[in-house]
């Protein structure tokens, strides 16, 4: 659907860069609102991982969501863009002293503890500051996904969290603290899911913790179940949002909550990949001995993705209506995994035709990179570009 794009201003405008079409980001943040307005007690954080282009992430603080943050920079991005602290949570498995105090002093709602060793540190440096730090315990499920290898954080072999064995030994620890209040626990699967079984199965996990709890007289405020909602990579225009209704839907059948309980999701890719696309120029056509190439000014550096994960994206011509050729979509980095796609089918390409690369809004210009000295790609938005 190349009429979505405004090819008349992209003309004038330097590639590679990446186009943002805020339109469809206000529907998508209207929808999740819609969704989480079924339920008294669901509460969106924006992940800001997987964009902080600044104009995105005013429009997500505008239209009232939270900020899920796992740097301090990233706080620092929230909070300029007008998030509150007190709708600001912080994970991570390696917060440093700084990225602390910065929490602390902008006293946000929680931060989701990943060690004991980290719950001291907190403990100490909200004692020096005089403050006293909400926190969640991260948990990990051992629940895996149906996702890649590299964006499963559920597992019991990944980094991420507190094994289920030792989750009432730091609760107890945390609650011997006076400068830490523990409020909830945290939990966070993987990325790009769409089975929604395995959310089902995380709710099951969930169920199964606080019944354990319960019979400690452990009361639970807060239950954080992460993100990890995927979108459809392959039809970016059939289905421009996530299942946003069957997600939240999912926890609200099987997460059995008690009174007064609020559950608070992460949710970064599904509100902003279909929003966004890299958009680049044909360099050359490159006729090979067994395929056809076309060579664009965007590369790895600019989208990683497709290198790091092996992940698909849609790309389109948009200056081209002419018969469909089989290319090589590849870019100028001096790296054979400078790969966008293989064998797929382009109208035909020529030097100088406009590609879209499409579901680029979540980890594309935040994971660019100035690999081969190159500069980082420019972030649009629709009234800006």
């Amino acid at each position: 659907m190349k009429g979505i794009f405004p090819t008349d201003r992209f003309q004038a405008t330097s590639t590679p860069f990446y186009y943002y079409d805020t339109d469809l980001l206000r529907k998508t943040l209207d929808v999740i609102k819609a969704e989480t307005d079924k339920y008294d007690n669901f509460v969106v954080h924006y992940a800001v991982k997987a964009n902080a282009n600044p104009d995105i992430l005013k429009l997500i603080a505008l239209a009232g969501f939270g900020a899920d943050c796992v740097s301090g920079g990233e706080i620092q991005a929230a909070l300029e863009a007008g998030f509150s602290g007190e709708k600001i949570v912080y994970a991570g498995v390696g917060k440093s002293d700084w990225e602390i105090k910065l929490g602390l002093e902008n006293s946000i709602f929680c931060f989701n503890v990943e060690s004991i060793a980290e719950l001291g540190v907190i403990n100490q440096l909200a004692s020096e500051l005089g403050r006293q730090a909400n926190i969640c315990i991260r948990i990990n499920p051992d629940v895996g996904a149906h996702t890649h290898a590299n964006i499963t954080t559920g597992l019991a072999e990944n980094k991420f969290g507190i094994a289920m064995d030792d989750m009432e030994q730091v609760i107890d620890r945390a609650e011997e603290m006076s400068h830490v209040r523990f409020v909830g626990l945290h939990f966070h699967i993987g990325s790009q899911i769409l089975d929604m079984g395995d959310f089902e199965a995380l709710c099951n996990r969930i169920n199964e913790l606080q019944e354990r709890l319960e019979r400690r007289h452990v009361k639970i405020e807060n239950i954080n179940v992460g993100g990890g909602l995927g979108i459809n990579y392959s039809h970016p225009n059939r289905e421009p949002m996530a299942d946003f209704a069957s997600y939240f839907n999912t926890y609200a059948k099987k997460l059995r909550l008690r009174d007064g309980q609020h559950v608070h999701f992460e949710l970064g890719r599904a509100v902003v990949a279909q929003c966004g696309s890299l958009i680049s120029r044909v360099l050359y056509v490159k006729q090979g001995k067994a395929k056809q190439f076309a060579i664009l000014d965007a590369g790895m550096t600019d989208l990683i993705r497709p290198a790091l994960y092996q992940a698909y994206h849609k790309i389109e011509n948009l200056s081209s209506e002419e018969p469909l050729e089989t290319y090589d979509v590849v870019g100028p980095i001096c790296e054979s995994s400078d790969v966008f796609a293989k064998a797929i089918d382009l109208n035909r390409c020529h030097r100088g035709d406009l590609i879209a690369i499409r579901s680029a809004g979540a980890y594309g210009e935040i994971m660019a990179s100035q690999y081969n000295c190159r500069k980082l790609p420019v972030g649009y938005t629709k009234e800006k570009i």
